[in-house]
């Protein structure tokens, strides 16, 4: 059975810990009143999010947009004409949680929506990493999470990339690379873990982002790859690991 790792904090430390991966790795810490601010002030819109969690619940979006202070949970946006009753709000909802806030990535979209790549990963029967799926999620209607379980749909990630990039292969190919290291790394930091799944974004000049690294992640929504192999050879290899 694979390794259970909640704490993104964890989580984000160790894949920034590889030189390699850590340009991938969106600006995280620890939310404070302070952090907030300055992250705010740094960068325009961030996203805030608990240490523990899943399925994008407890995620806010937060902007400033010159004197005005907004953040959105679920398709509901609030605004507010100073931080300090900004993150008054923020804090009523959090409670003594752990939240991170992290630089904001501003997604790709298609349709008129926001979507980013779930990047399947394991360790494979030969013992090596490998990208075993990639696939495309797509954020309901004014939502600001992409996940299946919030209303997102499930989508080819290459159909995705395609309206973004004349080169989506080469762009898949680096992001199975990405995965294989990202996969090496979390096991290095985390003995025991044999499957992780990355949630990446892609900005607009096709850099992507690492937005957070799952170590349980759904193999069902593979069952929707075009390719009916994929899903196939994901559930093969999970076999294979939990035996261990």
């Amino acid at each position: 059975m694979s390794r259970y790792v909640g704490s993104k904090w964890r989580k984000t430390a160790a894949i920034r810990k590889s030189a390699p991966l850590a340009q991938y790795v969106p600006d995280t810490l620890k939310m404070t009143g302070a952090s907030l601010l300055d992250r705010l002030n740094q960068y325009g819109m961030v996203y805030i999010k608990p240490d523990l969690g899943m399925y994008g619940n407890g995620v806010m979006r937060v902007e400033r947009r010159g004197d005005v202070y907004s953040y959105q949970v679920g398709n509901k946006r609030r605004d507010f004409a100073r931080y300090s009753d900004l993150y008054r709000s923020i804090k009523r909802r959090t409670g003594s949680r752990r939240y991170l806030v992290q630089k904001g990535i501003h997604l790709l979209k298609y349709g008129g929506r926001r979507f980013d790549l779930r990047v399947m990963v394991q360790w494979s029967p030969s013992r090596t990493w490998e990208t075993t799926g990639i696939i495309g999620r797509v954020a309901a209607k004014n939502k600001i999470v992409t996940n299946y379980h919030s209303g997102g749909k499930i989508v080819a990630a290459d159909a995705l990339l395609r309206a973004h990039t004349d080169q989506p292969a080469s762009k898949l190919q680096a992001l199975s690379r990405l995965g294989a290291q990202a996969g090496a790394a979390m096991q290095q930091a985390f003995p025991g873990v044999y499957v992780i799944g990355l949630d990446v974004a892609m900005d607009k000049s096709m850099h992507p982002w690492i937005l957070e690294v799952n170590t349980r992640p759904d193999p069902y929504i593979f069952k929707k790859h075009p390719d009916r192999k994929v899903f196939r050879k994901i559930m093969r290899y999970a076999k294979a690991y939990a035996k261990k």
